[in-house]
């Protein structure tokens, strides 16, 4: 979560109602605890859905995203619909043959999957459909969980998820084409949020040499383009609250990515979960961009929601 640097009496309480809701930004959210996220595969009738504060509201129609390629002989379809209200009524996310034919509709594959993983296609997908047509609704992705037994899956869902909802905020009804599986472009992939939420907003660069991330530089800054990482009195605080801060998880982070070059791989730094899956979504854009070699910054007009 994000808040200024000067720190009174009433701020301290603030920072920690803050830090155990977990300290940080989200690229969809600064809504937030944990516990709420759990009712995200209920009904949309019966879910709570945050309110937004900041970002602009999703436009009406029917955004679609593609895969190009076929991994282990299946690629990725998704599309969302958007009402006029700026809520998403329905999730279609699949992964398909050369045929056409789901996953889900491969009952060797289900059968297998589900013996060794607990779950497969024919449950996790309509899971993660219904939780974006839930508490995700008005494009707040970071209330979507990661499936137990379909890590990859839901990460990729909440990746792609998460670009669809950029483009509806755009009104741009283009397919969004992922060339997944390809090697990333030699150069510098930048990421930007638009919006501060707690006074603070997420930037994020990247720089690719021979298919390998060799600097990743994640940061939180302020208007005045101050780190995170050198608010004193925030650093203090959050460390005595989760036992861990900016100025040790985000390090942490960019670390991480460097080692693997795999946003997949980076693990979850605890007490700064929410910085966590921001970092982790945000990579796999960059990620996106590089295998394309799209050098533009990509500006995100990342929703910010209530408390």
């Amino acid at each position: 979560m994000k808040f200024k640097s000067v720190i009174t009496g009433a701020s301290v309480v603030a920072i920690s109602a803050l830090a155990l809701a977990g300290c940080g930004s989200s690229s969809s959210s600064s809504s937030s605890s944990s516990s709420k996220k759990s009712s995200s595969s209920s009904s949309s009738s019966t879910t709570k859905v945050a309110k937004l504060t900041a970002g602009s509201k999703m436009k009406a129609g029917t955004y679609k995203l593609a895969e190009e390629n076929y991994s282990h002989g299946y690629k990725t379809k998704f599309s969302i619909t958007v009402n006029s209200k700026g809520k998403i009524t329905k999730s279609s996310y699949d992964q398909v043959n050369k045929n056409g034919k789901s996953k889900v509709d491969d009952s060797s594959y289900n059968k297998q999957m589900k013996k060794v993983s607990g779950t497969n296609p024919k449950t996790y997908e309509p899971k993660l459909n219904k939780a974006l047509e839930g508490a995700a609704a008005t494009g707040n992705v970071s209330t979507i969980d990661v499936v137990s037994g379909a890590t990859e899956s839901s990460k990729t869902f909440q990746n792609y998820a998460q670009q669809l909802v950029q483009a509806a905020q755009a009104g741009n009804t283009a397919t969004i084409k992922i060339n997944n599986g390809a090697k990333m472009k030699d150069g510098t992939y930048k990421l930007a949020e638009k919006n501060y939420s707690h006074g603070y907003r997420d930037t994020f660069t990247i720089t690719v040499k021979n298919n390998k991330i060799t600097k990743s530089a994640f940061d939180q800054v302020n208007k005045k383009g101050k780190s995170k990482v050198d608010d004193a009195a925030y650093n203090k605080q959050m460390k005595k609250i989760s036992k861990t801060n900016p100025k040790t998880y985000q390090p942490a982070l960019n670390k991480s990515l460097v080692k693997s070059s795999d946003p997949t791989k980076v693990d979850v730094v605890t007490g700064a979960t929410e910085s966590s899956n921001t970092f982790i979504l945000y990579a796999e854009q960059l990620q996106n961009a590089a295998q394309k070699g799209d050098t533009k910054t990509i500006s995100v007009d990342n929703m910010v929601f209530a408390e």
